[in-house]
């Protein structure tokens, strides 16, 4: 590439291919390398948000949204699940809580607005993604996950057939170019070789950008965010280690202190203080 123009006018032509625009992935010099293996599914975006991307999408379009959101609100409250008091057709910002909770929903809400094999098609993927999500999986089960992904591609046309898969310009989409819907082929395999998919889930990362992003800046008074979040990470790593070297002294250790009240702290940029 020659300069940055370059770089966008390669990568925009990489993207008429479903390319990424990598020429040179990363593991290119490791021997006996397997992307399928290494790479593996992750199940809050790959499943769940996939699910919201499309799936629902799907059953919107379909079912049509006055009718799918008529639906959603008729479901009685029940404590522990959500109620969509406005149905899902306007959802924003939608969370992987609330990707779960319209899943647990959508097979009974779309049962009788559509024809069977569209519903067996959503059904046969609701069905690969509960099994793919247990926290272990045995022989029998990697068969059932399999026999699921089968059902749905054997059944997948009717949601062509509906017109309910359209792009930009609810234009309809003829194809199935869905690179998180060709991952699922690797499902089983990459669990026989790495254990249960649940545990590469992001779930807990994807958490902390409310504890530790979020959280603190709402502490804030809406100035120099980056600054503030930092320091507010910075004082409880700087408490523990204070209790850290305080009980050592406590205990007759000799940390290097060099006055009678001066304690010393490492900062996160390795400044030593002293208290």
């Amino acid at each position: 590439m020659g300069n940055d123009q370059d770089l966008l006018v390669y990568h925009s032509e990489a993207m008429k291919f479903r390319l990424n625009g990598v020429e040179f992935p990363f593991w290119r010099d490791w021997a006996g390398a397997e992307p399928s293996k290494f790479l593996t599914p992750e199940p809050l975006h790959h499943w769940h948000k996939a699910f919201w991307d499309h799936d629902t999408k799907w059953c919107i379009r379909a079912v049509g949204a006055d009718e799918i959101d008529f639906r959603f609100t008729l479901i009685p409250r029940r404590v522990g699940f959500r109620y969509f008091k406005e149905g899902i057709s306007k959802l924003k910002q939608v969370t992987g809580h609330k990707h779960r909770d319209v899943e647990r929903y959508i097979i009974s809400i779309i049962a009788d607005a559509v024809p069977k094999r569209f519903t067996t098609t959503i059904r046969a993927m609701t069905d690969f993604r509960y099994l793919a999500q247990a926290p272990k999986v045995d022989d029998n089960d990697c068969a059932h996950i399999t026999a699921s992904l089968n059902e749905f591609h054997q059944h997948k046309q009717a949601i062509l057939d509906e017109g309910a898969r359209v792009g930009k310009g609810n234009r309809p989409i003829e194809n199935w170019y869905i690179p998180k819907l060709e991952m699922l082929h690797s499902v089983v395999g990459n669990i026989r070789e790495n254990g249960a998919a649940a545990q590469f889930s992001a779930d807990i990362t994807e958490h902390g950008h409310v504890t530790l992003v979020k959280d603190p800046a709402r502490n804030g008074n809406n100035q120099n965010y980056e600054a503030q979040i930092v320091r507010a990470l910075d004082v409880p790593i700087n408490y523990a280690d204070l209790t850290w070297l305080l009980q050592f002294e406590q205990q007759g250790f000799n940390l290097g202190r060099k006055a009678q009240n001066s304690i010393p702290i490492l900062t996160r940029d390795r400044k030593a203080l002293r208290i």
